[in-house]
């Protein structure tokens, strides 16, 4: 069987290429290396560099595709504000590919990667599937497009889908120079003993999710008949001061956090309930907040020597 994965030479992407490999699948990959990273592409896997909104019938051609995991994506919600259109191209017109070409070869299943910044500020916490789809920055308002497209697709040309809202997902292979990914920014910061930067008062929470859990996650998607949208998150929060305490006794960093004004886009506080998760699909998050920032960590050491 074999799985395309969009965005397979990026953070999320390659760990779900390596778990895919690691359980048997042919993988498959298109990325346009543009965020993503060669060096993070697994040998046994073929790959294209290509955009999603390029033509894709050679891959489509070449392989007998029965999934489709979508990791692809403009992720920066600071990005997204100062250029919507290229926010849009991407996220929306570049999923509307891909499902054409899925409807065309008749792919199985196709699996999205969403994001907790469909619900925009929350109501509640934490957040449950139910909650008011309000979002607050354009990433988050073409995250929610792309849903949409996703369901109307399935139900008019009836194959399975899972959309997984993810929480902030960190780990090793994350980007530390992009505008996301606070965790990776943080080590990458504090090994070279450089000023921290909290936009905010570093009160503002978030639930982070470690990558090899996501990895995992998507897998069972695949390997599961259910359709449907879940959140993918821990669904326990923590401060952004607090992860830089936890960061700071990790690496051994001595310097006080810099403050800077909260940027336009970003909400309070965001949690998301992992309850649906574990009663439909049966899964639970294996790492825990600690664990997962260790590996991280040593992950960024090891990167640095």
């Amino acid at each position: 069987m074999a799985v395309l994965v969009t965005g397979g030479a990026g953070f999320i992407g390659s760990h779900i290429v390596d778990k895919l490999i690691e359980k048997g699948y042919d993988v498959c990959i298109v990325d346009n290396l543009l965020s993503g990273n060669v060096c993070n592409i697994n040998p046994k896997a073929k790959f294209y560099q290509l955009d999603i909104r390029d033509n894709l019938e050679k891959v489509f051609e070449e392989n007998k595709i029965e999934y489709c995991i979508h990791q692809a994506a403009q992720v920066s919600v600071a990005k997204s504000m100062k250029d919507a259109y290229l926010d849009c191209s991407i996220n929306v017109l570049g999923t509307v590919n891909l499902l054409d070409y899925c409807v065309k070869y008749k792919v199985k299943k196709f699996i999205l990667a969403s994001s907790a910044a469909v619900y925009g500020e929350p109501k509640y916490i934490p957040i449950d599937e139910n909650h008011p789809l309000r979002p607050e920055s354009f990433y988050g308002l073409s995250k929610l497009t792309s849903e949409e497209y996703i369901k109307m697709f399935a139900h008019n040309f009836n194959f399975e889908y899972i959309i997984f809202r993810y929480s902030n997902v960190y780990g090793p292979r994350q980007d530390p120079f992009g505008e996301g990914g606070v965790v990776s920014i943080f080590c990458e910061r504090m090994q070279g003993s450089k000023d921290v930067i909290i936009f905010g008062d570093g009160t503002q929470t978030r639930d982070f999710i470690y990558v090899e859990d996501v990895a995992e996650a998507n897998c069972i998607a695949l390997e599961s008949s259910v359709s449907g949208t879940f959140n993918l998150s821990t669904g326990k929060n923590v401060s952004v001061n607090e992860l830089f305490e936890i960061l700071s006794g990790l690496t051994g960093y001595k310097r006080s956090p810099v403050y800077q004004s909260k940027r336009p886009g970003d909400i309070a506080h965001s949690c998301l309930s992992n309850n649906l998760l574990k009663s439909v699909l049966g899964f639970s998050p294996q790492f825990s907040l600690l664990e997962g920032l260790k590996k991280t960590v040593e992950y960024f050491i090891d990167r640095s020597v």
